[in-house]
């Protein structure tokens, strides 16, 4: 049987954290892993809480936090999954079945903003257009990967930003990427924050920016409006 692990990268998130891993207690035929970056709030005492293996990071960086949990993975997929995030219902079987496709080295789900906002709808539109044409999905999408591929390309790139946008670059060249029908609920609170025509430009000025060679220190900059 194919086992999955799903390792969650947090830092100060116990605004959502339960959440995300009450909807994962559903199934007891898969791992979760939360590593934590240095957390000041209450994240760390929820999370052991829940009964999911717990790892503490020296480093608050996303890569570095996927990267470790991946070490301590037991399975032979790796789920990457936001802490805001929710997976759709049967997500383990709609995974297994994907690689029954021995060219598929990974992949991610449609995207869902938790927002009741038509412009919130055209941008879903957008990025599921985008992830479906040309095999690039983001992190907040669910990104899985088979394990053996995974610690073959060495894990993810030590970037403060833009670390899953570089992964999936490199996924591709590896083989197959799907994007499954079913779509992740992800929080809108960062749009809810800023703005929707803020984030859009915000987001877009940091892919421009990484195709420009801009440093990911000054991207990362950048998305945090400094």
């Amino acid at each position: 049987m194919i086992k999955i692990s799903i390792i969650i990268p947090v830092l100060n998130e116990e605004t959502v954290i339960v959440n995300t891993l009450k909807n994962l207690q559903k199934d007891n035929t898969i791992e979760v892993i939360v590593v934590d970056g240095g957390s000041q709030d209450n994240t760390v005492q929820l999370a052991r809480t829940m009964g999911v293996k717990l790892i503490i990071s020296t480093q608050a960086s996303r890569a570095l936090q996927m990267n470790k949990g991946a070490l301590f993975a037991t399975g032979s997929v790796l789920l990457f999954l936001h802490a805001d995030t929710l997976l759709p219902q049967g997500y383990r079987e709609l995974i297994i079945n994907s690689f029954l496709d021995s060219k598929i080295v990974g992949g991610a789900f449609k995207l869902k903003i938790n927002l009741p906002m038509f412009s919130i709808r055209l941008i879903e539109i957008l990025v599921n257009w985008r992830s479906k044409l040309f095999s690039i999905p983001y992190g907040d999408q669910g990104i899985f990967v088979r394990s053996s591929v995974f610690r073959e390309m060495g894990g993810f790139t030590n970037l403060p930003i833009m670390e899953d946008f570089n992964f999936i670059k490199r996924l591709n060249k590896q083989g197959k990427i799907i994007i499954l029908s079913a779509k992740v609920i992800t929080s809108g609170r960062r749009w809810q924050k800023l703005g929707v025509v803020k984030t859009t430009l915000i987001n877009q000025l940091i892919i421009l920016g990484y195709y420009l060679g801009v440093s990911s220190k000054k991207l990362a900059q950048w998305y945090r409006g400094k």
